[in-house]
């Protein structure tokens, strides 16, 4: 494939996944005149958050079956439309109850947007390629905790908190500009019946290896997502830190991880990617103990920031191998896989934060055992399933010795 055409792809691709995590990032400042003029709780904060997820994971169950059927292109656009329409009426709700429904519909729409970026880099890239691209899609995911809090500051400084989904809305329109005129259709053409038999029949869902990182991955992002809703209560309830210093606090934070992640792909020529896995699962695990240490001294702010920089680098390092090692699996259900993806992510993560929320853990109590538990089942899934690495297994058939 020409390199203008990759540089394309990447480029949608990289653009449709913003709209998850602006989402989520660029309101945190705002929350406590969110929950004053809606009247919320704390625990109705929390169950927005999940919401919107909740969003994203009800619609993935048909959003991948229409990429794999309708396009990419199209999935993308309507997606967009949803996102900024939703957008301006949450800036616009009078009531909690009006602006959880459109944080649900948000989700509906970073939901199409989110799948067909994945199945994109899974249509136009070799294995190899995609676990470098996807290591490298962390970090400029992680951009967004990056700027996002510094723009919400600013915002909030001139403006009410409404203007943050102004902002979000105009973002979803320049997203669905982008399907409309720069995204070219990367669905495979259709082929003989008989093949195209063939060929889906082979693509399980139900593959252990595929289940294996289905769950790394579920787990991984419940750990980070953990880690940005507790963040506001840890950093400004319990620390103290004033809504600038915390949005700066954030920021540099979050370079950890874009630092991370551009450095995954040189990482992974000279490191397996298994033991880019371990790494991160063992990384996870050395966060929640400086953590606790961080609770039981006092609520040291040192050790607290040095959790969360391990929290991190974690994340960058393992996901974005895990997620290409899933998705190596398809090629005609590459969109019903990342859906499947997705979905899993999504929903594990919404389920612990309002189980968390429900039970009526502390934040700190809420985050640690999301790191635990990604560091020590995810360890335990590398180890059951060690051998089927996909790229190296093609790389190794491909090019005799």
């Amino acid at each position: 494939m020409k390199p203008l055409y990759v540089s394309r792809y990447l480029l949608c691709s990289f653009a449709f996944v913003l709209l998850y995590p602006t989402a989520i990032d660029l309101y945190l400042v705002a929350l406590p005149q969110i929950a004053k003029d809606l009247s919320a709780s704390e625990s109705q904060l929390h169950i927005a958050f999940s919401i919107y997820l909740a969003g994203m994971a009800s619609t993935m169950v048909f959003v991948g079956r229409a990429a794999d059927r309708l396009g990419r292109k199209p999935v993308a656009m309507c997606g967009a439309v949803i996102f900024t329409i939703a957008s301006m009426l949450a800036g616009s709700a009078q009531t909690s109850d009006s602006f959880l429904v459109m944080r649900f519909f948000q989700g509906v729409g970073a939901a199409c947007c989110y799948v067909v970026a994945f199945a994109i880099l899974r249509d136009t890239l070799d294995d190899q390629k995609r676990a470098k691209v996807l290591s490298m899609l962390n970090g400029i995911t992680c951009s967004i905790p990056v700027l996002a809090p510094v723009i919400g500051n600013l915002i909030m400084i001139q403006f009410p908190w409404p203007v943050l989904f102004t902002a979000m809305a105009m973002m979803g329109i320049a997203i669905g500009l982008t399907a409309c005129f720069v995204l070219k259709e990367t669905l495979p053409k259709s082929e003989p019946t008989t093949l195209i038999v063939d060929e889906g029949s082979s693509e399980f869902m139900f593959n252990r290896f595929f289940i294996s990182r289905v769950i790394f991955t579920s787990l991984g992002v419940t750990a980070i997502l953990s880690y940005v809703n507790t963040s506001p209560m840890i950093v400004m309830d319990t620390l103290g830190f004033t809504r600038s210093e915390y949005s700066t606090a954030m920021a540099l934070l979050a370079m950890v991880g874009m630092a991370t992640s551009f450095s995954a792909p040189i990482a992974l020529s000279y490191f397996k990617q298994n033991t880019l896995m371990v790494a991160a699962q063992i990384t996870s695990l050395l966060s929640a103990i400086v953590i606790l240490a961080a609770h039981l001294n006092g609520d040291s702010s040192t050790l607290y920031m040095a959790g969360f920089f391990l929290i991190s680098m974690s994340f960058s390092m393992g996901f974005g191998v895990a997620m290409s090692q899933a998705l190596s699996l398809f090629s005609r259900k590459a969109g019903l896989a990342s859906s499947m993806l997705g979905i899993a992510q999504v929903s594990c993560s919404a389920l612990y934060i309002w189980l968390m929320a429900l039970l009526g853990l502390s934040a700190v109590m809420m985050l640690m055992i999301a790191l635990v538990a990604s560091g020590m089942i995810g360890l335990s899934l590398i180890l059951l399933f060690p051998h089927q690495n996909v790229s190296e297994h093609h790389e190794e058939t491909s090019c005799p010795t």
